[in-house]
């Protein structure tokens, strides 16, 4: 079998150790903010409005720190030696990572209007597309540490594995749509809840475009 080079083979070991090192806590940060916005969920869907706004703060404060990492493993590339195309996939990696925060971020803020809960059809579409965004940032998580461990053959599982869950994401906002569009529900919240079915699954489309990166990295690997 033919060995496979290390996926940041052109890089110095300093550079490597840079870029990963933060590459990781940006990686993580995101995670956590999926995290936070999943519990924020959980207490709306539990009728904890205090607890839905205490996690929807944390979102806000975890995407915060997810953009600020972005930022250094962005600086972290300004300084190395790599050529402009090797430059532009990392930096198209680190926005693609930032928009999954950033998308997360828009979801709970729309979540902050909802104050009373919809009926439970609405609210059992909610969670079920929820789930899917933890399962599928946390398939992500794990393709990316084996990316890194050079384990390619077991990221490019990964990788397919968060396609499945995207496609299950878009079966499930037509759902959650249609949950809205026969609820009875005020004008107001009607046109939040069609909105955040729409930011929950960008999530997942963001979490796609992350696992489409992946790949190509692999590919060059090869």
């Amino acid at each position: 079998m033919k060995e496979m080079r290390n996926i940041l083979g052109w890089l110095g070991m300093q550079e490597q150790e840079n870029i990963l090192a933060d590459s990781r806590k940006h990686i993580e940060e995101t995670y956590q903010t999926v995290q936070y916005f999943a519990q924020a969920i959980h207490a709306f869907v539990q009728g904890d409005l205090q607890a839905k706004m205490a996690a929807i703060e944390q979102v806000r404060e975890s995407e915060h720190r997810a953009d600020a990492l972005k930022v250094k493993v962005i600086n972290h590339l300004t300084d190395t030696i790599l050529l402009p195309p090797d430059r532009e996939e990392l930096y198209a990696f680190s926005r693609t990572i930032d928009r999954i925060a950033n998308r997360t971020n828009g979801a709970a803020k729309l979540l902050a209007f909802l104050e009373e809960q919809p009926p439970q059809a609405v609210l059992k579409n909610i969670a079920a597309a929820t789930e899917l965004i933890v399962t599928a940032i946390g398939i992500l998580r794990e393709a990316i540490l084996v990316t890194i461990n050079n384990d390619l053959v077991k990221a490019l599982e990964y990788c397919d594995e968060v396609a499945r869950v995207e496609h299950q994401a878009d079966d499930q906002k037509t759902l959650l749509i249609e949950a809205v569009l026969h609820a009875d529900l005020k004008p107001p919240s009607l046109l939040v809840c069609y909105h955040l079915a729409d930011y929950m699954e960008e999530i997942t489309d963001k979490i796609r475009d992350a696992v489409s990166f992946i790949k190509a990295i692999v590919i060059k690997s090869k």
